[in-house]
């Protein structure tokens, strides 16, 4: 935008979205720039990733093979039908089962029947035959399964147990087509932080001038923090809205005159704090008189993008340095009661590219001067080495070697570090920035790269001036919930952008790594580095590469690396860290091979840093590291750019069938690319819950939302898909016998109504109900032992083998429905509508005594719904045949009245179910599975004496 013969740039800074509200500023002019298909609302209105549960991708495949099936029935009526048909072709009319044609002026007056031919006839006895036995493939279930989802939702969305009290988080459930996927997960993907830790940022340490300080913290409250720092100033001063930790040591030398090497640089070091950085100082105390001035004494409220910041900024005002005014163009500090205005000349904000971020300001006195602040890969290299006068600058040399050494401290403690860094600009080096940031800012293409060529001009030879440590405690709850997650079987990865000792101290602090786990280090800087780090890895531990067999990957998959070691089971100390003991790391050579451990019983852990990613996720390198990581029981990534977490995600969702879940706060892509995205919400915005599947306000729920309700949710959809396979095969296998014992006519003696009832009222709502509020255990047992989990790894609920075990039973009481009464009756008068209606009753009462058998949790819906399904059954027949125009018109009085009728119900209800009552008797009598065992110990009130006795090699 061009104003008064000036350029300003306009970014994204500049644009204030709809539903903005206005903050800090009193006004401003602006003018309509995207409008109608251009807004961000319908830009970002696309279509979003379709995702399926694991289930439903099993269940469509079985049904396939009731399709398969249902054409095979519908085959072999209508070839029986053609057989028939060419033995009685002459004498059609005199046969029974066989369809007449009629005209509207009488029955009597009947034409000898149409014959079309024995093709046609065989085509429509193959599609009356479709009609018929349609009801073999499940398109109701997909309603069922779809409203089992909403209610199982609305349970998990009203648990008071994942409600975050502190920020007022309830549960979301954002996706309804895949509950049951989180009974199933294998792999978790978790960013650091704000989801493992709280994401509150406290200042703990500061390296300056080579010297740390920090180690004396005491926590000072806002008022002693008046007294102690800021007694020269005025009482019309705000002070920051916080508690803040300062050091005595550091306090006493900011009080000192401005003099010194070490004085100077506290000096610099608090100042870039203050003013490199995107915090606005808000007011929220005091009331402002007529001179705009504020006339009581009020708090700052420091509001920011990001928690790092705003601790910096706190920690500046703490020791002094209060950020008091933030305008576009100039910013006001409180330097110990004097106020010091700086011009900005202009502002590089941090991107992960450059990982850093600088201000370029001038000094009332007129000098310019960038302010730096990054992480220390970025930094490091950009400091400088020598002097004015050209020479080596061993003193500084000297205070950057101490400093790493701090930064190394800081990191093994888990705190996250920044260093910081200054500048002063010559007219030329300003002159020749400024014209290239102009020229980058106004840029209408690749604005962001000329932007960081623009930065690359000042961001050089920089002056070491200290770097902070910053703790970020971790969440409550989080090393149990680690600590049961893995117990069920569930593999951790940590995905961080941190340093690779702020990762492993951070690992250790969460339960993640152990004392004892042995660690590979992978830090490569090249793509022959990398793969011979990871050939090295693999060779020492004797892990074997994923093409070697099913049973290998499935070794893997399983966490058993002991049968992928090599056969002398020898592994050198390269490559091995151990937590316990001293170790070394990936690329040290160094290490003795003769004096090698056996590590066939060790738990391993891959510590990979982004660097040596670049060069794995985007060449051949992909299979190397698969093998690696899945051979480890936990696996660290550090320093990961947000695409290569993605690529993490899809290197194990790609070559396995295994399910994944990512968690975090701010990694869309990461989310977005597991099968199982869950979002935290956080203090990072709301892009990670709006991209997620779900979404809590802690991770220690995810232990409750896998260990309790994934378990319930997988465990209900996988009986109620093989539930609602049989309720509808039984269904049409007893069609199936009566029409081979009918000519093949393709008759039915059912009603219409009872057919359309059977899965509309008969027998749909207690499968429902049962999806939704059946338990087979309660939360404190799942909760108590975590490996029941493992159920839904191994597929115990629905498996290819239970399918087929379903369908022989089902097949069992299809006969037993259709010839008992048909030996029953054999000699008989009865009509095939009593028959029907006979079968009708029967079918129903079977399948619900059947769902009954099964069912874990009895209440009162329960009830209502199996009874309260079997009585409106004989509410509907008993109307169905009191109406004198349907054929079966007063069937039921007639058959009701018959004790051979019901006894025939009973004899099929207790020969259908035998064969599987003495089945789940004998299986759970000698083969009892770990959900049956602590059913039972629930039952017995002995869970914990059971549970405890139970050696954990019974269970895997």
């Amino acid at each position: 935008m061009e104003l008064n013969n000036q350029r300003i740039p306009l970014g994204q800074s500049n644009i204030v979205l709809r539903g903005c509200q206005l903050k800090n500023t009193e006004w401003i002019i602006g003018v309509v720039v995207y409008a109608g298909q251009e807004t961000k609302a319908m830009l970002n209105s696309t279509i979003s990733r379709s995702k399926s549960s694991n289930l439903e991708s099993y269940m469509n495949r079985e049904t396939l093979w009731l399709s398969a099936f249902l054409l095979i029935t519908c085959s072999v009526v209508a070839t029986g039908m053609g057989v028939w048909l060419f033995k009685n072709t002459k004498n059609l009319d005199a046969l029974p089962y066989y369809r007449r044609k009629y005209f509207t002026f009488g029955r009597e007056n009947r034409k000898d029947f149409e014959f079309y031919g024995l093709a046609l006839e065989i085509f429509f006895s193959f599609l009356s035959s479709v009609i018929i036995f349609q009801i073999m493939i499940p398109i109701s279930l997909y309603i069922t399964m779809e409203l089992v989802r909403v209610g199982q939702s609305y349970f998990m969305i009203g648990d008071t147990r994942m409600y975050d009290s502190s920020s007022g988080s309830r549960f979301q459930c954002r996706s309804l087509n895949i509950n049951e996927d989180l009974g199933q997960i294998r792999y978790i993907f978790s960013d650091k932080t704000g989801t493992l830790t709280q994401n509150k940022m406290e200042f703990q340490q500061a390296s300056i001038y080579g010297r740390n300080y920090g180690s004396s913290l005491q926590v000072t409250s806002d008022s002693s923090h008046e007294i102690t720092i800021a007694e020269s100033s005025s009482q019309h001063d705000r002070k920051p809205k916080s508690e803040i930790n300062v050091d005595a040591l550091l306090l006493a030398l900011l009080k000192q005159p401005l003099f010194g090497e070490e004085r100077l640089a506290a000096h610099d070091f608090f100042l870039t704090l203050a003013a490199c950085n995107t915090v606005i100082p808000v007011s929220t105390g005091g009331s402002p008189d007529l001179t705009n001035e504020v006339s009581e004494v009020g708090a700052i409220d420091y509001q920011g993008e990001s928690p790092d910041e705003q601790a910096l900024v706190i920690a500046a005002s703490a020791y002094g340095y209060k950020l008091v005014e933030r305008t576009t163009g100039h910013i006001v500090i409180d330097v110990q009661g004097e106020r010091i205005r700086l011009d900005v000349l202009g502002l590089h904000e941090f991107d992960s590219v450059r990982k850093r971020m600088s201000v370029v300001v001038r000094f009332p006195d007129d000098s310019v001067k960038v302010l730096v602040k990054g992480a220390d890969t970025s930094m490091l290299s950009i400091l400088r080495t020598r002097n004015h006068d050209g020479l080596f600058d061993s003193l500084h040399a000297k205070t950057i070697e101490t400093t790493e050494n701090h930064l190394s401290s800081y990191s093994s403690e888990g705190l996250r570090t920044l260093v910081i860094g200054s500048k002063y600009l010559s007219n030329e080096e300003f002159s020749e920035w400024q014209e290239r940031y102009e020229e980058a800012s106004t840029s209408m293409t690749e604005r962001s790269a000329k932007l960081r060529q623009a930065a690359a001009l000042v961001e050089c030879d920089l002056t070491l001036l200290g770097a902070t440590g910053i703790e970020d405690k971790l969440q409550d709850g989080v090393p149990e919930a680690i600590e049961s997650l893995r117990q069920a079987g569930i593999k951790v990865w940590v995905l961080t952008g941190d340093k690779q000792e702020t990762a492993i101290s951070i690992g250790l602090s969460c339960r993640l790594l152990t004392q004892g786990m042995h660690s590979i280090i992978i830090n490569g800087s090249s793509e022959i580095e990398c793969r011979s780090l990871l050939a090295d890895a693999k060779a020492k531990f004797g892990i074997k590469s994923a093409d070697l067999g099913k049973q290998d990957v499935e070794d893997l998959h399983n966490g058993d690396v002991s049968k992928l070691r090599s056969s002398n089971g020898q592994a050198s100390e390269s490559g091995i860290q151990n937590f316990q003991l001293t170790g070394v790391i990936a690329n040290d050579k160094s290490a003795n091979i003769e004096e090698s451990p056996n590590f066939d019983d060790a738990e391993l852990a891959l510590i990979i840093d982004g660097n040596s990613l670049v060069y794995i996720l985007e060449k051949d390198l992909e299979s190397e590291l698969f093998d690696l990581a899945t051979s480890c029981k936990v696996v660290i990534c550090c320093r990961v750019a947000p695409l290569q977490k993605a690529g993490i995600v899809d290197l194990i969702k790609s070559r396995t069938s295994d399910m994944t879940l990512a968690i975090g706060a701010n990694d869309v892509s990461m989310i977005q690319m597991a099968d199982v995205g869950v979002g935290i919400c956080g203090q990072e915005g709301r892009q990670a819950v709006m991209a997620s599947d779900f979404a809590m306000g802690q991770f220690r729920f995810l232990k409750r939302l896998l260990l309790v309700h994934g378990h319930w949710n997988y465990q209900r959809m996988a009986y109620m898909i093989l539930y609602n396979f049989y309720r509808n095969a039984v269904f049409v296998l007893m069609l199936f016998w009566y029409i081979l014992h009918t000519a093949y006519s393709a008759t039915l003696a059912l009603t219409d109504w009872s057919s359309v009832f059977y899965s509309l009222i008969y027998t749909s709502v207690p499968t429902v109900v049962v999806g939704i509020l059946d338990k087979d255990l309660s939360h404190n047992t799942l909760l108590y032992y975590p490996r029941l989990y493992e159920a839904g790894l191994r597929n115990e609920g629905y498996n290819m083998t239970l399918f087929w075990i379903t369908m022989l039973d089902t097949l069992w009481q299809s006969l037993v429905l259709f010839y008992v009464p048909f030996f029953t009756y054999n000699i008989s008068t009865m009509d095939i509508w009593s028959m029907g209606s006979l079968w009708t009753i029967a079918v129903v009462i079977l399948v619900n005594i059947h769902l009954a058998m099964d069912i874990q949790r009895w209440v009162l819906i329960t009830h209502l719904a199996i009874w309260g399904s079997i009585a409106a059954t004989f509410l509907c027949m008993v109307l169905i045949d009191s109406i004198p125009i349907f054929p079966n018109y007063g069937t039921l009085y007639n058959m009701a009245a018959s004790r051979t009728y019901w006894l025939s119900v009973c004899l099929i209800i207790v020969l259908g179910l035998l064969p599987r009552f003495l089945c789940k008797v004998i299986y759970e009598t000698f083969w009892p599975s770990d959900i049956q065992i602590a059913r039972e110990a629930e039952l017995l009130k002995k869970l914990p004496q059971q549970l405890r006795s139970r050696p954990e090699s019974d269970i895997s």
